[in-house]
């Protein structure tokens, strides 16, 4: 005769039961769940969301006038601003050999052909990897951010001269390696600002921009109403910001990594909201 005590037991406790029934549930979970591997992979192949992109672009800018016032002020030439490059480059065979800055058409020039290059090969790994794809974007600013510490670190060590307002009797042509590296890099900007779709923050060019926010037939509008007038506005204000900070640090430390380091480090900071940027949303008819 079976007791109520031998029955509890073979049965079990509710208790028992119920923690039963939650390891079998994770346990099923568990497997359906895809390896660590697969999730990074999928995470990586989503369109990223571009609500918002606007405020990447204009940390870029930031950047950019940091970056572009201590190479000028080391080397009197630019990374990003091509258009002044192309003066200095026209300014070349007039020029003396006596000057602070000799041969300085030589380097605007490979500023150029850097740049260029930079373009060509940026636009071709958004083209062939998806614009909008996180991979492409973790991949784009990753390497920008690499060049940019790379240069730091040579500089730090010694490699290539990086006092800045030296004046020199003859070329330095190791200033060639900075010079080419980071214009390289800077044309990932303005790749990256024509994928998301906020071409107005080029983030390398002013005199467009200028002329964008005074022809603007909107430009008195209130401010909620004008979207693209004030991120070309902010653009602005974020090179120039930067480049006053760039000047006044240079002038405390009279050497130019340091602004390199921070101009790399907000890149990684960029590199790392790129991996986290909400995906895109898929709109369903």
């Amino acid at each position: 005769m079976t007791t109520p005590e031998s029955h509890s037991q073979s049965n079990g406790s509710p208790d028992q039961q119920s923690d039963e029934s939650v390891s079998t549930e994770e346990g099923r979970l568990r497997q359906k769940r895809p390896p660590a591997s697969d999730r990074l992979r999928s995470h990586l192949r989503q369109e990223v969301n571009t609500d918002h992109a606007d405020l990447i672009m204009l940390t870029c800018c930031f950047i950019s006038g940091l970056v572009d016032s201590t190479i000028y002020n080391a080397y009197g030439t630019f990374v990003s601003m091509q258009t002044g490059n192309t003066i200095f480059v026209g300014l070349g065979p007039s020029t003396s050999r006596t000057t602070s800055k000799p041969y300085g058409w030589a380097k605007s020039l490979t500023s150029i052909v850097c740049f260029c290059l930079g373009c060509f090969f940026f636009s071709r790994l958004a083209r062939y990897s998806g614009p909008l794809r996180r991979a492409t974007l973790v991949a784009s600013f990753a390497l920008q951010s690499v060049i940019i510490i790379v240069v730091a670190a040579i500089i730090q060590a010694g490699v290539v001269n990086g006092a800045l307002d030296t004046i020199n009797t003859d070329i330095m042509w190791k200033d060639e390696v900075p010079i080419s590296l980071l214009s390289f890099q800077a044309a990932g900007q303005i790749i990256g600002s024509r994928a998301l779709g906020v071409s107005e923050i080029p983030s390398v060019v002013l005199t467009s921009m200028l002329c964008d926010i005074a022809s603007d037939p909107n430009i008195a509008a209130p401010l909620k109403s004008n979207v693209k007038r004030n991120r070309r506005a902010l653009a602005f204000t974020c090179i120039l910001v930067g480049a006053i900070v760039g000047g006044y640090i240079g002038q405390a430390t009279g050497r130019m990594q340091f602004d390199l380091w921070i101009a790399g480090g907000i890149k990684v900071l960029i590199t790392t909201a790129w991996f986290f940027w909400p995906e895109k949303r898929v709109e369903l008819v």
